[in-house]
């Protein structure tokens, strides 16, 4: 088992909490929480795996929050969640198989484009729009793809589903951010299950980030739905290019080995 000192456990229990505040509104808590699992000293997979199991009381905390104000419907979208949830699982199981630097490399860029669409898209609000995808034909190509994506790799994901509820199933902003964070608690539990099966938790570790992570998310998806868009939209944006900076200055990132960074 993992020892950790005291000291280096409340410096992730405030990391967590800080984490779920974040990804309940934006998305993008691992930013905060995969680097401070790494440099507590638990190992890249180890820390991916604890990670998945935090993020689990932020995402169904955030979940939970939203669906009782009546900002998605649970039963509803049961469908569209268990395919994120397989989606994602399949992407844990197969993370050592597929290319990871080649998302690696393209991922920063991508985020910064979803920054620039929030940023400067006008009449981004909380009204919805016009659908762009059936909700059928979304739940089975989008999701599961998104889902894919959150088991195998995972930064960026929440802003990805975000993008394609405005964008394709033409969702207001606080109603897409509401129906990412379910998808998101269906990944989370899909790919947490898969790096179970592997011994890859640190469960106490994960359990007490859990607890601050649910209280995190809590306050979060509250003053979401207090400030609607002109708090998630700006939120995001910054998210997104913090994600893409934190990746980019990453030494591992093999895009600054090709550019002989």
């Amino acid at each position: 088992m993992f020892d950790i000192a005291t000291e280096t456990l409340l410096i992730l229990i405030v990391a967590a909490f800080i984490a779920g505040f974040i990804d309940s509104i934006a998305g993008g808590g691992g930013l905060i929480a995969i680097p401070a699992l790494l440099l507590a000293g638990l190992p890249p997979l180890e820390a991916l795996g604890t990670n998945k199991l935090q993020s689990l009381f932020g995402s169904g905390s955030a979940t939970i929050s939203y669906a009782a104000k009546g900002h998605v419907d649970l039963r509803k979208q049961l469908p569209f969640a268990a395919i994120s949830f397989v989606g994602a699982m399949l992407g844990a199981m197969l993370a050592t198989v597929l290319p990871g630097d080649i998302l690696r490399i393209f991922l920063p860029f991508l985020l910064i484009t979803i920054a620039l669409y929030f940023a400067f898209k006008p009449n981004m609000d909380d009204v919805d729009r016009v659908e762009r995808l059936p909700p059928l034909l979304f739940g089975l190509t989008v999701v599961p793809l998104i889902g894919f994506y959150d088991g195998v790799f995972g930064p960026g994901a929440g802003s990805f589903f975000m993008l394609a509820f405005v964008t394709l199933a033409g969702y207001g902003v606080l109603k897409a951010t509401a129906h990412t964070k379910l998808l998101n608690f269906a990944s989370n539990v899909g790919s947490f299950i898969a790096f179970a099966l592997v011994g890859v938790v640190a469960w106490k570790i994960g359990v007490l980030m859990g607890i601050a992570q649910f209280l995190g998310a809590r306050l979060g998806a509250h003053m979401a739905m207090r400030n609607g868009a002109k708090l998630i939209k700006p939120l995001l944006v910054c998210t997104c290019v913090a994600l893409a900076i934190r990746l980019l200055i990453d030494p591992t990132n093999p895009l600054r080995v090709m550019i002989g960074l």
